[in-house]
């Protein structure tokens, strides 16, 4: 769909250039904080499970214990702002990612999917997606799956362009943001079978 790559392009070159200056201040912030690498590495399936490295601002120390224990100050008000996404504007640019898709996921999750929630894959992974303006993390595993295959079977470009207003008062209303004593969500183990 080259109006959705179009729109991808013009969208993470106005994000970068506009976030240029907080994404300064915020890369000084994290090394401050939390000393180098400012930026967290890693790798993720994309649109047909090919591999790339996703990028964002580290907001977690290293070391021992859950994400919800390692989790800082400045990387709990990063997440609860999705300004450790800003990065990810990168990934879009270079066509890893769209601003609009399922969330790209953990590698090990792949073989934990159904045929129906490996569906997900035929599409470039999102800055944010159905789920994410759904209820973000509150959302439970087997519904997100659900909103990612219905994002497949009817995007356009105008459900992109209401998505990404969506996702903007989403994030002003800081909802959804983790999910019961997780950083995020709980970890997905599969689905039970129908």
């Amino acid at each position: 769909m080259l109006a959705k790559r179009a729109l991808d392009v013009t969208g993470a070159l106005v994000g970068l250039l506009v976030a240029c200056i907080p994404m300064a201040v915020i890369a000084v912030a994290v090394r401050f904080t939390m000393g180098p690498p400012v930026l967290f590495r890693q790798v993720r399936p994309g649109r047909h499970g090919a591999l790339f490295t996703l990028v964002k601002f580290r907001t977690m120390r290293g070391g021992d214990g859950s994400d919800a224990e390692r989790l800082t100050g400045l990387g709990r008000c990063l997440r609860t702002t999705s300004l450790d996404e800003l990065p990810e504007l990168w990934n879009v640019l270079r066509g890893d990612m769209s601003l609009v898709g399922p969330r790209p996921l953990l590698v090990e999750y792949l073989h934990l999917y159904s045929p129906r929630q490996a569906r997900r894959h035929e599409v470039r992974p999102g800055l944010t997606g159905l789920a994410q303006v759904a209820g973000r993390n509150l959302v439970d595993w087997d519904e997100r799956f659900e909103l990612d295959v219905r994002y497949v079977d009817t995007q356009t470009l105008g459900l992109d362009l209401r998505i990404i207003g969506q996702t903007i008062a989403a994030v002003l209303r800081r909802e959804g943001i983790s999910g019961d004593g997780e950083a995020t969500m709980a970890p997905f183990r599969g689905s039970e079978p129908a």
